[in-house]
């Protein structure tokens, strides 16, 4: 069983940054692979970033490529998703996952654990 809280989201302005934190306990965390999703209202949860199985690798949706950067902490089992130049269509609640295997990071159904979301407000 793994445990994942989130934290950091907020009310920002456009152009703003906020990074948004994933603790992570329970089982090693080593073993699992994070990834970040987001669900606007009335709107379906879709793909923010992931890290994949190889290396460092990484993911991002197009719509966030070049202005979020996902990272971890190791030692602290905490992954960060650092958001900059946010747009109002970021608004969003935030959730990380967590799976135990699967190639596709930015499926959601490969994802066993989730925690509980943090909302993201981006004012115009």
């Amino acid at each position: 069983q793994v445990q994942l809280v989130e934290s950091g989201g907020g009310l920002v302005q456009a152009g703003g940054s906020l990074r948004l934190s994933c603790a992570a306990s329970g089982r090693t965390f080593s073993n699992f692979r994070v990834g970040w999703f987001r669900q606007a209202p009335g709107k379906e949860r879709e793909f923010v970033a992931a890290f994949g199985w190889i290396g460092a690798s990484t993911y991002y949706a197009d719509s966030v490529k070049g202005r979020f950067t996902i990272s971890r902490d190791n030692v602290k089992n905490t992954v960060y998703l650092q958001m900059n130049s946010l747009k109002p269509e970021d608004t969003a609640v935030y959730y990380c996952a967590a799976r135990r295997s699967g190639v596709r990071p930015s499926d959601s159904n490969e994802y066993d654990y989730w925690g509980q979301g943090t909302q993201v407000t981006v004012s115009s």
